[in-house]
């Protein structure tokens, strides 16, 4: 029979080997629904089995079924690394298996999270004096903080962001029954503080990096309104606040520091796994007064603020260990390195586009993500994503900006080159050509 030390020599060889290899696989899958249940078993084992019939099957069974998030051809979406750091720090967190639902259960659990925020809101040029924890995802953090906002203005029942806000928005405003009001945009897809009409607001979501164009909607001049009229301003940086880290990016992130809430996802753009978001607040109070609830079982001697005190959910894993593993590995300078290099493969890519005729640019490109078109229809632009990530060579999305139907092309991998974003425009170009 195997031991933990063989199994585990096995696991991670197999991750170490699938980095090695991932861009030899299709980015995007190639299963059909249903295909990869069909070929597992349809009912649990009776016997034990050992662990390298796992990863066996993992290879033979699950393998079509991935796409490749790793991959250095995956320009869809937000584009994430996990990274070999943070792939170990996993690993130990599993292995300790830390339940954080009080400082008394972990110490070491809650004041590395505390101390971790703490560090990555200095690499941010955020203020000191924030108070920081992590949730899963950015829905839960802005969910988080709109109940906040709610339960500080009662008797108001409304929250404005703009058209191009995550949906992420109008999810935690159906759950907390609040009024979601959708401001009009700008030609450059920024949020228009004019057209705000703040009666009966408790809050407002303003936009650093939307999902479809990574606009900046303009943080100052919003915060200047809620300010006036008290209302809650909570700034979603999920993709890219990680920007931040270069002081030469933080123009795009003037009056951040005013939010009483910000929320920026590491598992985006720093390298670290799914799932990690990170949710600051200069009115810890607030929070505390919105979600503290500690029955008797709870009650412990010690003076000390909990952060299950702080959010809805009481348990909470060892998410900080793979964040400090990243900011330890890597350095402020190495994250500034990667950074750096994704936004200058951006501007790159963007200048073949605009090289090219027939192609255009859509919108600006604040960081790492450009916004383009073929000429012509909106069918035609949808056939060409549809025939590029059927070639598994590499994997980009769409949206609609202007109404019209755009492609995206997003770089956040750690592993992506300047070779792999040139052989994306040569699909492109190919399966633009082939129609």
């Amino acid at each position: 029979m195997s031991s933990f030390r063989d199994d585990g020599a096995l696991a991670v060889d197999w991750v170490a080997s699938y980095l090695e290899r991932v861009r030899e696989f299709p980015v995007l899958s190639q299963a059909e629904p249903g295909a990869i249940r069909a070929s597992l078993p349809q009912t649990p084992p009776e016997d034990p089995e050992p662990f390298s019939n796992v990863l066996a099957d993992l290879d033979g069974v699950l393998g079509p079924g991935l796409t490749h998030w790793q991959s250095p051809r995956f320009f869809a979406y937000f584009a994430t690394t996990s990274t070999e750091p943070a792939i170990l720090a996993e690993l130990l967190a599993a292995g300790l298996n830390q339940v954080g639902i009080l400082w008394r259960t972990s110490p070491a659990l809650q004041e590395l999270e505390e101390l971790t925020l703490d560090w990555l809101a200095q690499l941010l040029g955020l203020p000191p004096g924030l108070h920081g924890h992590i949730e899963d995802t950015a829905s839960t953090s802005t969910l988080v903080a709109l109940a906040v906002a709610r339960a500080v203005a009662p008797g108001r029942r409304v929250v404005l962001c703009s058209e191009h806000a995550h949906s992420s928005v109008d999810k935690a405003t159906r759950l907390l029954e609040l009024e979601l009001r959708k401001v009009p945009a700008d030609e450059a897809f920024r949020l228009r503080p004019d057209a705000m009409e703040l009666a009966d607001a408790c809050a407002v979501v303003a936009t650093i990096g939307t999902t479809s164009s990574t606009s900046v909607d303009p943080v100052a001049e919003i915060a200047d309104r809620c300010e006036k009229e008290c209302v809650w301003l909570h700034v979603d940086a999920a993709y890219a606040g990680a920007a931040a880290v270069c002081p030469e990016l933080r123009d795009r992130f003037v009056g951040w520091e005013r939010a009483d809430s910000i929320v920026v996802n590491p598992h985006k753009w720093l390298g670290v796994p799914t799932d990690c978001s990170t949710l600051w607040t200069r009115r810890q109070d607030a929070f505390r007064d919105a979600f503290s609830l500690i029955p008797e079982y709870l009650r412990v001697a010690e003076e000390v603020t909990s952060l299950s005190e702080h959010t809805q959910v009481l348990g909470r894993r060892f998410r900080a260990l793979k964040l400090w593993a990243v900011l330890r590995c890597y350095g402020r300078s190495g994250l500034q390195e990667r950074i750096r290099e994704h936004v200058r493969l951006a501007g790159l890519f963007e200048q073949l586009v605009r090289a090219e005729g027939g192609w255009e640019i859509v919108a600006p490109r604040p960081f790492s993500v450009v916004c383009f078109r073929r000429v012509g229809s909106d069918d035609l632009n949808e056939e060409i994503l549809e025939r590029v990530n059927a070639s598994g060579e590499v994997f980009i999305s769409h949206t609609r900006l202007g109404g019209r139907y755009v492609l995206r092309l997003a770089i956040g991998s750690f592993r992506t080159t300047e070779e792999d974003v040139r052989l994306a425009w040569d699909v492109l170009r190919r399966e633009a050509d082939a129609l």
